[in-house]
């Protein structure tokens, strides 16, 4: 007498395949798919590189090698006000990322461990502000940063970028710190930590993915953001990178070969970034998306 067990034990003659396994035809058709998907990838990136290294009577042309320099970078940062624009950039990016991710940070902390009144709806309300598009919100918030003295001023800008970064960032660090065990925190407290000791001390080391990706949300935020940066800023020593490039752009035409390099070194820090904060990005994300 034989059992269910014993006949599905029983080799059947046929070749039982591995889910790892793939045939010929099916790995071909795989790496074909990844490779087009790589270059298209791929394609727009070293299409500005290698513009930004031809001059101007080839900027339109696929002549890619032929006469290749450097003077649209040197024009760039000689003729124009790049340097200026880039250090605005840098200042009102860095400001919004060290802000955006301190009160993005201790917000999440509070939802994730406290209870007090206005709790669920102050989580509403960063959700529900995360629903409306900047072409709702520039003329409100022009008129709020106009009647408070800020427009034309980094901090107005910073601010701007901190309605933007902050809910997103709030929402997702409170997801982190809930996959973060309590008794932590109780541990703290036996030590004699108060509660921001406790955030300090002992909860921040063990939040670096998510502060790692919080941090890479509100830098990329506020270094690539174009539509604020235009309304807000006016003269040139005042405009970020986003303002400055439109420069390069009129009715008339474009300059190619300083838009194409100012595209390059405008790319720079933000791949910088991202190779720093790589590392975190999968576990920070994956993370704090578990309890949202």
């Amino acid at each position: 007498m034989t059992t269910a067990a014993d006949t599905s034990a029983r080799p059947t003659g046929r070749k039982v395949r591995l889910r790892g396994d793939r045939s010929p035809l099916a790995s071909v058709a795989l790496h074909l798919t990844l490779i087009t998907a790589s270059v298209i990838a791929v394609f727009p990136v070293l299409w500005v590189l290698l513009t930004s290294l031809k001059p101007a009577k080839y900027a339109t042309t696929t002549a890619f090698f032929r006469e290749t320099t450097f003077v649209n970078y040197t024009n760039l940062i000689r003729d124009t006000e790049f340097l200026t624009w880039f250090a605005n950039s840098a200042i009102i990016a860095g400001l919004s990322t060290v802000i955006g991710v301190f009160v993005a940070a201790t917000t999440g902390y509070a939802v994730s461990r406290f209870r007090f009144p206005g709790k669920r709806g102050l989580m509403w309300t960063l959700l529900i502000t995360q629903m409306f598009p900047v072409a709702v919100l520039i003329v409100p918030i022009y008129n709020i940063m106009a009647s408070m003295g800020l427009l034309n001023q980094p901090a107005g800008l910073v601010i701007t970028y901190l309605t933007i970064s902050v809910p997103f960032c709030a929402w997702m660090m409170k997801g982190f710190f809930d996959t973060i065990p309590r008794e932590i925190d109780e541990s703290g407290e036996v030590d004699g930590l108060t509660p921001f000791g406790t955030f300090w001390r002992l909860i921040l080391p063990l939040a670096k993915p998510g502060l790692a990706v919080t941090a890479f949300y509100s830098f990329i935020t506020a270094w690539g953001e174009v539509a604020y940066a235009s309304a807000f800023l006016v003269g040139d020593e005042n405009l970020t990178l986003a303002g400055g490039l439109q420069k390069f752009v009129n009715q008339y035409g474009a300059q190619w070969g300083p838009m194409t390099a100012a595209s390059v070194l405008i790319a720079i820090p933000a791949a910088l970034v991202f190779l720093f904060a790589q590392k975190h990005l999968v576990t920070g994300v994956s993370a704090g998306a578990v309890k949202g």
